[in-house]
């Protein structure tokens, strides 16, 4: 069992890859040595732990939540794609804050992880729709698209109406999907 783990953290990513599923087969018994090796000070021995856990059925939503506010970017874009694997309602609060990350991969990769959490995540994707930078409109709009929940109606009838065309688009598609697409005119 060592050996997988030392394979894992190795430094060479081929062998890295080829140990996690090794790790899987392990079962539950893996998941406390993942969760130490994902508290490593060296962010590259994170990673993979946190590749692994994603990989893991026996990971726990919770174990990956902490990682969203990792210093290392990379490191925070892992955990956001986990989280997509390990969806649940506890991760709402982390993973829309994390769609105000600095690294446009992690703050996309969170916005993916809202919309397989589904429609638990509405509110809170309506919510940075409408207030905030126009980066995390977009990603929240893009969210709000994607689940097709009637409830994101008014936020997309107004971003229609934004000068921003990516906006426009994604709230223009998110109708569209609602079966809403018809020509607005403003009186």
């Amino acid at each position: 069992m060592n050996d997988l783990f030392a394979e894992l953290v190795s430094g060479d990513d081929e062998r890295a890859e080829n140990a996690i599923p090794a790790i899987v087969d392990l079962g539950a018994a893996a998941i406390p040595t993942l969760l130490d090796l994902s508290r490593s000070p060296d962010s590259d021995s994170r990673w993979w732990a946190i590749r692994a856990l994603a990989a893991s059925p026996h990971t726990q939503t919770s174990d990956l939540i902490p990682f969203l506010s990792d210093a290392t970017p990379e490191v925070r874009a892992a955990a956001a794609l986990a989280l997509s694997h390990h969806p649940g309602d506890e991760a709402l609060p982390a993973l829309t804050q994390t769609l105000r990350d600095s690294d446009p991969l992690t703050a996309g990769l969170a916005a993916n992880a809202l919309v397989k959490i589904g429609k638990a995540a509405v509110p809170n994707l309506i919510e940075a729709a409408q207030d905030g930078e126009a980066g995390i409109r977009i990603l929240a709009l893009r969210a709000l698209s994607e689940l097709r929940d009637h409830r994101a109606i008014p936020v997309m009838m107004k971003c229609i109406q934004e000068e921003s065309a990516v906006l426009q688009y994604w709230a223009q598609l998110g109708l569209e999907r609602l079966g809403l697409d018809m020509v607005y005119i403003k009186p």
